[in-house]
């Protein structure tokens, strides 16, 4: 199943970075496979591509998408809410690995114990680069 989703991540990106109108843009679009909205720009780099390696490996698109509400919000919402909170890293690391209710809505996150806290760091990182 692992092989599976890593193959569909490398194809999505493959897909993403070879369909831009735009040769002087500087920004990459990337995707997490199993969101139907899946292109959303972010900046290039080694950190992002990990973020959205650990998404993509991780049980978190079940009820979110980069642009769209699912069962949670877009990733693009989460990013625009808390773009300029202080210490909106490490207040989402703990609601992904905590759970928690109230700020969404009625559906409350799921808690994630088992993921380690680097790697939910990493990609709540890169979550908060997503653009609207």
């Amino acid at each position: 199943m692992k092989k599976t989703i890593i193959i569909l991540l490398c194809s999505s990106l493959a897909l993403a970075c070879g369909n831009s109108t735009d040769t002087k843009s500087t920004e990459k679009k990337e995707a997490v496979p199993g969101a139907s909205d899946s292109a959303a720009t972010a900046t290039p780099g080694a950190a992002d591509e990990k973020g959205l390696e650990l998404i993509g490996s991780s049980d978190c698109i079940t009820c979110h998408k980069l642009r769209e509400k699912n069962i949670g919000p877009a990733y693009s919402d989460v990013a625009e809410k808390y773009r300029n909170t202080p210490h909106a890293v490490d207040t989402l690391v703990q609601k992904v690995i905590h759970g928690g209710s109230g700020n969404w809505g009625a559906v409350p996150m799921t808690p994630h114990p088992a993921l380690p806290e680097a790697d939910v760091r990493t990609m709540v990182t890169y979550i908060l680069t997503l653009k609207k």
